[in-house]
């Protein structure tokens, strides 16, 4: 069956939702919410249909498409030089991700009622952000991914520069610094590779790189890898290149944080499992003990100051530094288990920090503060949020039936087997995680009261949508692994082959 339609269609879909809303008055407010809302429903239909064509034992390979695009020819102007392809196409991998920025997105639409201003630029940068973050999951060419990696850039710099908190404008230009040069480094790599193999199709450039007889040396692949490794490590981020994201998370408006945290964080990760670990194996092994410590240094780094904070929105940004140190310690294991806790990790992150972000923009709106002092005993108030909150912090540090245990468990059952004294220093980051997100939520929720919530509004009507599904696809993933595992089955057999696993 020829699908191949289907990735465009999903990719460029909330395209239709910005045009539109260029035609709509801006002062209809509702409305622009609503067509803002419905504009992400093709994309999560369609994801969630890729996803049904798997679970009925089709082939992934159904949505491939490919055509050429750009020439560049010599002076003769006979045979291009070069060529590049517009490729999309899914992998196991792949496909969860983009089920999970279908799914974040229109949650995250749905958060997007608390914006009180210039409703219809808001969700016209909104949509093309899902087109940017679509298309960067199922780009099957590094430039055609640059391209889409970019396009996330600038609309999230303006919904944070524009629709964001007292300090927007300082978190939007630190956030378009630090990616920008993050940018920059991951351009040089794609034109050094470009230039050598004549190819950025990713598949072709990973058999290329397999193969001893290829253009580049193993200095050059090694310092490649180097580049890949800063670069996505900004996205991710990786200490010390994180400072731009803590104000991100507490500047940017509810629903732009749980895209950041939920989806863009993770291309890090993605860069770094597709094309660092998928392109230059060898290389990657070579740094694994580094990126190991890394990893940990990430966890006990976030989890530390982490319990330290006042404000929950800094916790919850402490936190995802920490988090993201688990994605590393599973990648440097450089063994099936660590691999696929990894990849867990960078989902089930996704929907907790999404939920978690979610709740305190419902608590933001409600009493104007964050400060976990000023939050004590909301749950007299406000029960339901409370509840959903603790459920949320449970998940995150990892208990048991929840998605959070099932990465953190494979992500250091990996690293156990491979450097047991680093796993054994990391565990600390995994106490002090239940440490200071049980501090932080307890306090708020049955802590000493400043403030009589009696007669706060609790949970109600379209916020029950973002919490109940989120919640439900944590506890789904923690009971059932196999929606997650199945599908990454292929993916982690061309890992493993590739690390002559």
């Amino acid at each position: 069956m020829n699908l191949s339609w289907v990735l465009t269609t999903l990719v460029f879909s909330p395209l239709l939702g910005i045009v539109v809303l260029a035609f709509m008055p801006k002062t209809q407010e509702k409305a622009i919410k609503f067509v803002g809302f419905l504009a992400t429903l093709p994309a999560l239909a369609l994801a969630l249909a890729a996803y049904a064509h798997y679970l009925a034992g089709k082939k992934l390979s159904d949505f491939t498409i490919g055509h050429e695009w750009i020439q560049f020819r010599g002076m003769s102007g006979d045979a291009p030089i070069f060529s590049v392809y517009y490729e999309l196409g899914l992998s196991g991998f792949q496909l969860l991700l983009v089920v999970l920025t279908a799914v974040v997105a229109t949650l995250a639409a749905i958060a997007a009622r608390y914006v009180k201003k210039e409703w219809k630029g808001y969700f016209m940068l909104f949509l093309l952000l899902e087109v940017g973050m679509l298309g960067v999951f199922t780009a099957e060419n590094l430039i055609l991914f640059f391209i889409f990696f970019e396009i996330t850039l600038i609309p999230t710099f303006f919904l944070i520069g524009k629709w964001g908190y007292f300090e927007k404008e300082k978190a939007a230009y630190s956030f378009l610094i630090y990616n920008g040069l993050g940018s920059a480094v991951l351009l040089i790599v794609i034109m050094i590779l470009f230039a050598k193999t004549g190819t950025t199709n990713i598949d072709l450039l990973t058999k290329i790189m397999a193969d001893p007889s290829a253009p580049l040396s193993g200095d050059l692949k090694l310092g490649l890898l180097i580049s890949l490794l800063i670069a996505f490590g900004v996205k991710l981020p990786i200490f010390p290149l994180h400072s731009w994201m803590l104000k991100v998370h507490v500047q940017a408006p509810p629903s732009v944080v749980m895209i950041h945290s939920g989806i863009l964080l993770k291309i890090g990760a993605y860069g770094l499992i597709r094309f660092g670990m998928g392109i230059f194996p060898a290389q990657f092994e070579t740094l694994a003990t580094l990126i190991a410590i890394l990893g940990v240094i990430n966890l006990l780094y976030g989890a530390f100051l982490a319990f330290i904070q006042s404000d929950f929105k800094m916790v919850l940004a402490y936190s995802s530094i920490s988090h993201m140190g688990i994605v590393l310690i599973g990648l440097a294991a450089m063994n099936e288990a660590g691999i696929q806790g990894a990849i867990f990790q960078v989902v089930s992150h996704g929907l907790i920090s999404a939920l978690l972000f979610f709740l305190v923009g419902v608590l933001y709106e409600r009493t104007d503060t964050s400060l976990i002092e000023n939050l004590g005993g909301i749950a007299k108030g406000m029960p339901i949020a409370a509840g959903f909150l603790l459920a949320g912090a449970m998940a995150s540090l990892g208990l048991p039936g929840m998605s959070g245990f099932v990465s953190e468990f494979m992500a250091f059952l990996g690293l156990f087997k491979e450097l047991p004294w680093l796993a054994a220093v990391g565990t600390i980051g995994i106490i002090m995680t239940a440490a200071y997100l049980l501090r932080a939520v307890l306090g708020m929720t049955f802590g000493k009261a400043h403030r009589e919530f009696i007669g706060f509004v609790d949970l109600k009507g379209v916020e029950f949508v973002p919490v109940v599904v989120l919640t439900a696809l944590i506890v789904l993933i923690g009971v059932y692994p196999s929606v997650l595992s199945s599908p990454l089955q292929a993916t982690l057999e061309t890992i493993m082959l590739g690390l002559g696993g």
